[in-house]
């Protein structure tokens, strides 16, 4: 047989489409081409694999060899048609039994040896292969630095390998003790990573606000001194999460794979990225030429922080506006478009003047009004729109620096409060109050009659856009569930009405 046609998988954004990697044999001058829109990359794989096969001890055929990566007009990036390729040639050249490799799936970069080396989306791709719906279930080869992380997809039929000689010896004898064995996932024990909230001294409202936020999934802005614990509290703020499901891990998982960022040991955890103030919006939102995830989708089901986020650009923080509201990013570009994920919870923390002490107990701000606006002016309206709870958070008297934190709540306690609203809300709508739209707000946040007076008073005075209207509303609902009360209070919409403080009142 000089024709040997096996199956792999290509990326395309959060994508996998099926890949048909044809290797053909002729009659001609030795030469071995690659088509079907390859990059450099793929290219490249001519004489990994050449190298390969000659040091596992198989013959190159000194003949024609075309592969054919199709569908054509699919382009097709990374090492990860090595090993199908290589396997290709082997089957078609009667070095390896070819009857049983329509039943697989391969993806792998060789080394110069025959080592497989891992690669990037191999989730990504478990996941894909598992929702095709064209014939027969495959089981799916692939590295063994791979394994663990494809084998998070349930049911799926992963047989990892360490070398070519490996897959070359499964198929030569599967019956026999050099077959492939099927990989069983090995799940860590979840433990939280995050630092506790029994450490934060103080901070009550901050505290508050925090957990509301994590109860309904509202984005939150700190402004306050240098020094007064923002960072200290986001850092803790993932840990107070409700615990993720199996659809969310699966998809932030999947987000990491493409980068080649996830680990095994990550599994279920939120996820908590803090870029630095030089980041670019392409490192924010995604891009490239091979379009890449960014921060805010590898922050998806998880904690987006932006310290000093005054500090970034504004043309920067604006890009945030589209994915706050829809939960996704598209990434654009000549000949590729891909769709991200972008579902994070937002945690902003700037100062209030440029030297940071407006306000200050000390006094010792010296910025003028004209700076403090300019300063508080590199966010936008519509961003500050789109953040639920803005919140001052003051700097510690002294008296309290050089004592233990005393009758401060655990990250446990607190956590077990927001799980046990988060449930109520999934009882009651199916998501986060933070993803009601318009109808189901009507339906779902009813206030009373004193409550409906005491909303658009603070509308009418504070001159609140309709988007702030509704979400005053989505975070009195969050507040509600707290409470474990059926409706909105007047006590609840209070409540989340003063933490709609804009910047200029802080």
């Amino acid at each position: 047989m000089s024709l040997a046609v096996l199956k792999s998988r290509a990326l395309a954004g959060m994508e996998a489409p099926e890949v048909s990697v044809e290797v053909h044999l002729a009659n001609g001058l030795p030469s071995f081409t690659i088509v079907g829109l390859p990059d450099t990359e793929v290219k490249e794989s001519r004489d990994r694999v050449r190298a390969a096969l000659q040091n596992c001890g198989f013959e190159m055929p000194a003949r024609r060899i075309t592969a054919n990566l199709a569908p054509a007009d699919l382009p097709k990036e990374s090492g990860r048609f090595d090993l199908p390729i290589a396997l290709g040639i082997l089957a078609a050249s009667g070095q390896l039994p070819g009857e049983q490799l329509h039943h697989y799936e391969f993806a792998g970069e060789l080394s110069l040896s025959g080592q497989l080396r891992p690669i990037r989306g191999a989730l990504a791709m478990t996941f894909a292969m598992q929702r095709s719906k064209t014939g027969l279930p495959r089981a799916f080869i692939l590295p063994q630095a791979n394994a663990d992380e494809a084998a998070l997809v349930g049911n799926a039929s992963i047989y990892p390998a360490h070398t070519l000689l490996e897959v070359c010896a499964h198929f030569a004898a599967p019956d026999s003790r050099t077959a492939l064995q099927r990989h069983q996932p090995m799940l860590p024990v979840t433990t939280s990573p995050y630092p506790d909230f029994a450490d934060v001294q103080g901070q009550q409202q901050a505290r508050r606000a925090l957990e509301v936020a994590a109860a309904g999934g509202h984005n939150v802005l700190m402004v306050g001194p240098p020094g007064a614990g923002k960072t200290m509290l986001a850092s803790r703020f993932p840990g107070v999460l409700p615990p993720m499901s199996e659809e969310e891990a699966l998809e932030s998982a999947a987000v990491h794979s493409l980068c080649g960022h996830f680990r095994v040991e990550q599994w279920k955890r939120r996820p908590y990225r803090a870029p630095h103030q030089t980041a670019s919006g392409v490192a924010l939102v995604g891009g490239g030429n091979v379009p890449r995830p960014g921060e805010i989708s590898l922050a998806h089901c998880g904690v987006l922080f932006l310290d000093e986020i005054a500090e970034f650009d504004r043309k920067v923080l604006d890009v945030l506006r589209q994915p706050l509201e829809s939960g996704l990013i598209s990434i654009s570009r000549a000949a590729r478009q891909a769709e991200f994920p972008a579902r994070f919870q937002l945690i902003a923390a700037m100062n209030p003047c440029p030297c940071g002490y407006l306000g200050h107990v000390s006094g010792r701000c010296r910025c003028t009004p004209d700076a403090v606006l300019r300063y508080q002016r590199r966010l936008s309206g519509p961003l500050l729109d789109r953040i639920d709870l803005q919140i001052e958070v003051a700097a510690l008297p002294p008296a309290l620096l050089g004592q233990q934190a005393v009758n401060a709540e655990c990250t446990q306690r607190i956590a077990g409060r927001v799980a046990a609203a988060f449930a109520r809300q999934l009882a009651r709508q199916g998501k986060s109050n933070q993803r009601l739209n318009n109808t189901e707000i009507s339906q779902h946040c009813q206030l009373e009659t004193h409550g409906e007076r005491l909303l658009h008073s603070a509308m009418l005075r504070l001159h609140w856009s309709a988007r702030t209207y509704h979400r005053v509303l989505r975070v009195a609902r969050s507040i509600a569930d707290l409470a474990d009360s059926s409706m909105i209070a007047p006590p609840h919409l209070a409540e989340a009405i003063q933490y709609r403080r804009v910047l200029g009142e802080i």
